[in-house]
């Protein structure tokens, strides 16, 4: 409908904010969904000790104690491709049940600050570990690097690295 009077304005400017007012109360009443959803999912499969205390939360179950976390998972896409939802949609939502029921995302971790030894260490090992897999696999790019080697182990150790490390 294209607005020629003031009466379809003012008409389309009250739908506009009904439908906004009806989505704020839909984003609303979906967090109260997947909230309640995520609370079932804890108290089904969370393992909690004799105290009550989690122990392992359900996301985090392993092997054979996550056989119904996966039931529960295909139960839950089945539905979501019944209601008319695509994969990607129905991946997201998982991920906000699990955030609501504590999962942090790796992007929302907190990180550890590093100092700048800390971090040199930290590059430190992973350039040994290159030139060390770059050595066993017979890679003739890396003759500059392994005659380094041994100065940046002894550099490696001097800042407090492990040289036990080095290739595992």
């Amino acid at each position: 409908m294209q607005v020629t009077t003031i009466d379809q304005f003012d008409d389309a400017a009250n739908a506009l904010i009904v439908a906004r007012k009806n989505l704020v109360l839909g984003a609303k009443t979906n967090t109260n969904l997947i909230n309640l959803y995520a609370s079932g999912l804890c108290t089904m499969f969370d393992v909690r000790d004799d105290k009550g205390a989690r122990v392992t939360a359900w996301y985090e179950l392993k092997g054979k104690a996550r056989a119904g976390v996966k039931d529960e998972r295909a139960e839950f896409v089945k539905a979501m491709q019944e209601g008319g939802f695509g994969t990607g949609t129905t991946d997201v939502y998982w991920q906000r049940v699990k955030e609501a029921s504590g999962y942090v995302t790796a992007g929302n971790r907190v990180k550890g600050s590093l100092d700048v030894d800390a971090k040199t260490t930290s590059e430190l090992l992973t350039i040994l570990n290159r030139i060390f897999k770059a050595e066993e696999e017979g890679n003739s790019t890396c003759e500059k690097s392994s005659q380094c080697k041994g100065a940046l182990m002894v550099i490696f150790e001097e800042l407090g690295g492990d040289l036990d490390k080095i290739g595992t």
